[in-house]
């Protein structure tokens, strides 16, 4: 099995909702973190998606190495117990699974800027805690807090993301929103998918 779909979007962008709609689709798909039912392989139960990516990264050139199980990721930064890793940001990751992988599908699950910071900040405490304290990439510690610095790093991804895959016929930035995506992702990875809906939802924002 080889990397098929990769997303690239940030958390509170339905992540958890094209995760669902991949698999019912047939794919395998990474989320965050490998759960043990979904591998035979002991050495990956528990394990977060942003490590393994870092770990066949930097020990083999190769960021899929040992994903090899999976042929699809949904999501895949890690911002917990003082952990901060966003694959989707780093250039030199990005190119290497271009390198490797090349006929990787890459998405990028979007919604309205606000929309996103908003589900942020109501979600656990993401966007009170855990994004202003932590560094990441575009976001330095003691940054976040507010609304309009969230939307500017937000707002700030996406453009990153355009001029990286600029005139890519491999890559999609989707809206969750529009009432097309389940036909445009499916035509896009040329896989149908009988579902589209919403999980994970953020009863503030109704959203997953």
């Amino acid at each position: 099995m080889s990397l098929r779909v990769v997303n690239l979007g940030l958390p509170k962008t339905g992540t958890t909702t094209l995760s669902r709609a991949l698999r019912r689709a047939g794919l395998h798909v990474a989320d965050h973190r490998i759960r043990a039912k979904q591998t035979e392989n002991t050495a990956l139960h528990g394990a977060y998606v942003a490590d393994l990516l870092y770990r066949g990264f930097y020990e083999t050139g190769d960021p899929g190495a040992y994903l090899t199980d999976f042929d699809a990721i949904s999501e895949m930064n890690l911002l917990r117990d003082g952990r901060s890793l966003w694959p989707q940001m780093d250039f030199a990751l990005i190119d290497a699974l271009r390198h490797h992988h090349p006929e990787v599908k890459f998405l990028a699950s979007s919604r309205n800027p606000f929309e996103v910071s908003q589900s942020m900040l109501a979600w656990s405490d993401l966007g009170t805690a855990r994004l202003p304290g932590s560094n990441i990439p575009g976001l330095p510690e003691g940054y976040g807090e507010t609304s309009a610095e969230r939307i500017r790093w937000i707002e700030g991804h996406y453009a990153h993301l355009r001029a990286l895959f600029r005139n890519d016929d491999n890559f999609l930035e989707f809206d969750v929103a529009d009432p097309a995506v389940r036909d445009l992702i499916g035509a896009f990875i040329n896989v149908p998918l009988p579902w589209w809906g919403k999980t994970n939802v953020n009863k503030l924002t109704q959203v997953g």
